[in-house]
């Protein structure tokens, strides 16, 4: 999970922090989705002007290993790659790093689907986000 070629500045927000003094573990969910909405605009696979429910993505699965607190802030950034695209998901891996000292603070997996809102069903994913996703990250077919 060390291969990442996207990263994604987090600024961490008063209201994510817990009575603890530090971000909810809820809001690493949140900030990894900042971080691949980020991506999929970055590689042109949607843009800011359009529907989320034009994205066609939902969340299947995620996993998610917390290793230190962050903090009210903290520097951090969220990376982002795809590890996997089979016929109608995408698996992600994603790491919150402190931007400064580069440590992982926490690192998941989350598994997407693409789906046709209109239709309420599961689609392939289209083949030109396919393309993007391989050659950005260097996957073989």
């Amino acid at each position: 999970m060390n291969d990442f070629h996207f990263y994604h500045p987090i600024e961490v927000r008063y209201g994510d922090l817990d009575p603890q003094g530090h971000v909810n573990n809820a809001k690493h969910l949140t900030y990894f989705e900042q971080g691949r909405i980020a991506y999929m605009i970055e590689l042109g696979l949607f843009t800011k002007e359009q529907s989320f429910m034009e994205i066609g993505i939902i969340l299947a699965d995620v996993h998610i290993t917390y290793h230190e607190p962050i903090y009210f802030g903290q520097n951090i950034k969220v990376g982002v790659r795809a590890a996997k695209l089979g016929n109608k998901s995408m698996t992600w891996e994603q790491n919150i790093v402190d931007a400064d000292s580069g440590r992982v603070l926490s690192k998941g997996e989350v598994v997407m689907v693409t789906y046709d809102y209109r239709q309420g069903k599961t689609i392939a994913i289209p083949q030109e986000w396919r393309e993007k996703i391989m050659d950005f990250e260097g996957l073989k077919v």
